[in-house]
């Protein structure tokens, strides 16, 4: 199957701003209630959104159609202990209290670095069983199912006092945790992917705009708008005309992001951590206890000058911020080679070997920025914004391997920031290309870790 946006800049004609990112641990969703004359008597519907994973640990829901305990719709993320079909993308489909087609893939879905187009679409009265729901995954039809059902023929969405859910069910705590961008739902037609995206010339899937109607209940969601209420300047604002504007819970300013299916920003890899390592706030946000434990972030890096931030959330003095290889060790007291760290107590590490005093000490809520100059192979540390000068000089000489960010924690919380914050800024720095959302300025010539950067300068 090709494969959704990653690592490297895509071009595309239709560029998408913002995505919205859920944590599962705020308890965060959009809701919509259609009331009593919503007249949704359509037995076609579709279903289309961009997402990027966050954390893998719980079962998630990324959209729901709830009528009552007996009438329900979703379209569900199972997590690695979620029973069979773990990763797999689930399509829950209950009329009158029973199953009513209900399917899960056997293909697992749990990439946390790429971004990823989910189209389900339903023409419930096709004469064929196979054909009344649809799924496809960046541009591609999928139909290898776990489990399947006969999917009722009378079934409807958008139906009369029918509540709609992004990011979590009826009465439940299965939160989404990642980002999600660019959701149309459709009232009344049965829509393949090919209105949603296409390939470009290098076989990847790329987004394009939808020209199509919405129906009387469908919606486009594209998280343009910052405030908190259900109309047109909220965070879930419907700009589709129809006006279905969804109501935020535990959902901020701070959660809208320029993290795109066009414009991909590093996070934390939550598939490239030690055990003892929790993520968070759309892998952002990483703690451990009681262990020296690290997690490397999603770019790796072997030229160009980039730039991020770290705010230090809490400390017990075995924090360090820094780069690694991909081989060096998760799980050890900075005992790896090919590893170039500073250390809360102001010492810089070389391969887990002091080196030196190098820098000030840091504490709680400092903000630790990185200079990663891969043209010259230095590294620069900044507390608060001072530089603490080069730290190390021999990065190209000392592997052939690629720089990826990482942090080393014992019992502590780092906060990382690749240009999309999840920690509010005060003051709003972006770098040369005018990207990223920074505390401090980025020195000149730095860039945020984001595809597009990494096209024109990696």
């Amino acid at each position: 199957m090709p494969f959704a946006i990653g690592g490297n800049q895509l071009d595309t004609g239709y560029d998408i701003s913002n995505s919205l990112r859920f944590n599962d641990g705020d308890s965060a969703d959009l809701r919509l209630a259609l009331g009593s004359s919503a007249s949704g008597s359509n037995t076609n519907a579709s279903f289309s959104f961009w997402i990027k994973r966050g954390s893998l640990e719980n079962q998630q829901i990324l959209y729901n159609h709830y009528v009552d305990a007996n009438n329900y719709f979703r379209i569900n993320l199972r997590s690695h202990d979620a029973g069979s079909a773990p990763f797999g993308i689930e399509i829950v489909n209950i009329a009158g209290g029973s199953d009513a087609g209900s399917r899960t893939t056997n293909r697992v879905f749990r990439d946390s670095s790429a971004w990823m187009h989910i189209v389900v679409s339903t023409d419930s009265d096709n004469s064929t069983n196979e054909d009344r729901v649809k799924l496809y995954i960046n541009g591609t039809r999928y139909q290898d199912w776990a489990s399947t059902a006969t999917w009722a023929s009378t079934f409807k969405h958008f139906a009369d006092n029918a509540n709609i859910f992004i990011g979590t069910r009826e009465g439940s705590a299965q939160y989404y945790d990642g980002y999600i961008t660019e959701v149309n739902a459709i009232d009344g037609v049965e829509y393949d992917a090919s209105f949603f995206g296409e390939f470009n010339d290098d076989g990847v899937w790329i987004p394009k705009q939808y020209t199509g109607g919405y129906g009387n209940n469908g919606h486009f969601l594209q998280f343009k708008q910052t405030g908190t209420s259900a109309n047109s300047s909220g965070i879930g604002a419907d700009t589709s005309g129809n006006d279905k504007h969804f109501t935020p819970t535990n959902l901020a300013a701070i959660d809208v992001t320029t993290d795109t299916c066009t414009n991909n920003f590093c996070t934390l890899n939550f598939l490239d951590k030690a055990s003892a390592i929790t993520t968070s706030e759309g892998n952002t946000l990483a703690s451990a206890s009681s262990s020296h434990s690290a997690i490397r972030g999603t770019f790796g890096l072997r030229s160009g000058k980039w730039y991020w931030e770290n705010k230090i959330v809490s400390i017990s003095g075995g924090s360090a911020v820094g780069v690694m290889t991909a081989d060096a060790k998760l799980s050890d007291q900075l005992n790896s080679t090919a590893s170039r760290f500073y250390r809360n107590g102001g010492q810089k590490f070389s391969n887990g070997t002091e080196t030196s005093s190098y820098g000030a000490s840091f504490t709680t809520n400092d903000i630790i920025g990185i200079a990663l100059n891969l043209d010259d192979g230095e590294i620069t540390f900044f507390k608060n914004g001072s530089t603490q000068g080069v730290a190390f000089t021999d990065l190209l000489s000392a592997t052939n391997e690629s720089w990826l960010p990482a942090i080393k924690l014992f019992d502590e919380a780092i906060n990382v920031n690749f240009g999309n914050p999840s920690f509010s800024i005060s003051s709003g720095n972006a770098d040369g290309e005018g990207f990223g959302n920074f505390e401090y300025a980025p020195p000149s010539g730095f860039f945020a870790l984001n595809t597009k950067n990494l096209a024109e300068y990696g």
